[in-house]
């Protein structure tokens, strides 16, 4: 083969290297650092690029997407002495390409022991009790101290968050008998509440009947009061007309009398007799009354009561 074909060959070869090694494409959420005879140049962000060749070369490729780290299960001891097992995940991302590549070995790993150390510290600090109930205290303190740890490699924190924190099998079972006395002392309180309330309310409602009763019986004897005292009014002004009527009547005869009328005379004899054997014939003890002969004439004279209202009547004007 003549020599001018194998140069040709060796130019071309080099030329397609030489264009291979120019030409460099970034991807959207990488960046590249550019280095120069192994130093570090500049840091080119996504699209075409050519660098000058056999003096450049690509030195790290990083992705500036937001990125997950997963952190192993570990055991932790509480401040209580409690072995508990716990898990979490870690989001961070890049914010500076160059220092991120050259400022740290295995970025990546460093994040993941850095979590795992302080994770243990800020656990180790608090008792089961806070673990188990301040658990987004836990991931804003992790997250506060690494950040701030992993800041001078230009990368930024996002999240920490613990996924899963495992307490030993006998606290458990200790937690879920404690668990199950709360709820039934809980229980008890509502139950015995409960009984209390309705206590009170039939209490209540017999007070509350005491006084209606009270208040109805009250209203009774109100009425009661008022109806005799209506009667006795009715009575009393019975009574009153009866007395007008018989003082009307006595001042008739009265007024015959003075006028020398014999009917008048026998009206009061007659009214006297009448009266007396109404009482006698009233009396329990008395079976038979016999009636003497004066009273044929008595109860004759009777009669001239009739006569003398007549009388009466007619000098009225």
């Amino acid at each position: 083969m003549p020599i001018g074909s194998v140069l040709l060959v060796v130019l071309v070869v080099f030329v397609a290297v030489t264009l291979f090694r120019s030409i460099v494409i970034v991807g959207q959420g990488m960046q590249y650092t550019v280095e120069r005879f192994g130093r570090y140049k500049e840091t080119i962000k996504p699209g075409l690029h050519l660098l000058v060749p056999w003096s450049d070369r690509v030195g790290r490729r990083l992705s500036m997407m937001e990125q997950v780290l997963d952190v192993p299960s570990q055991e932790v001891i509480t401040k209580d002495n409690a072995m508990v097992g716990v898990d979490g995940v870690v989001f961070f991302q890049i914010l500076d390409a160059a220092r991120a590549a050259y400022e740290v070995q295995n970025l990546q790993y460093a994040i993941l022991n850095l979590t795992m150390t302080n994770l243990r510290t800020v656990m180790g600090s608090m008792d089961l009790d806070e673990l188990l109930s301040q658990r987004d205290h836990i991931n804003s303190r992790l997250l506060t101290v690494v950040d701030q740890a992993t800041s001078p490699w230009g990368v930024k924190l996002t999240r920490i968050e613990i996924k899963d924190i495992r307490p030993p099998a006998d606290l458990i079972d200790s937690m879920g008998r404690q668990m199950k006395a709360e709820r039934d002392k809980r229980a008890s309180i509502l139950e015995a509440e409960g009984a209390r309330q309705s206590a009170i309310l039939k209490a209540e409602g017999a007070r509350q009947a005491e006084i209606l009763a009270a208040e109805g019986e009250k209203q009774k004897r109100i009425l009661e009061a008022e109806g005799l005292k209506e009667a006795a009014f009715r009575e009393a002004e019975a009574r009153e007309r009866s007395a007008e009527a018989e003082a009307k009547a006595t001042q008739v005869v009265s007024d015959a009398i003075t006028k020398g009328s014999p009917q008048a005379i026998n009206y009061f004899v007659a009214l006297k007799y009448v009266e007396a054997l109404k009482i006698i014939g009233a009396a329990p003890n008395q079976k038979l009354v016999l009636m003497p002969l004066e009273a044929a004439s008595v109860i004759g004279a009777i009669g001239g009561i009739a006569e003398l209202t007549k009388q009466t009547m007619q000098g009225k004007p």
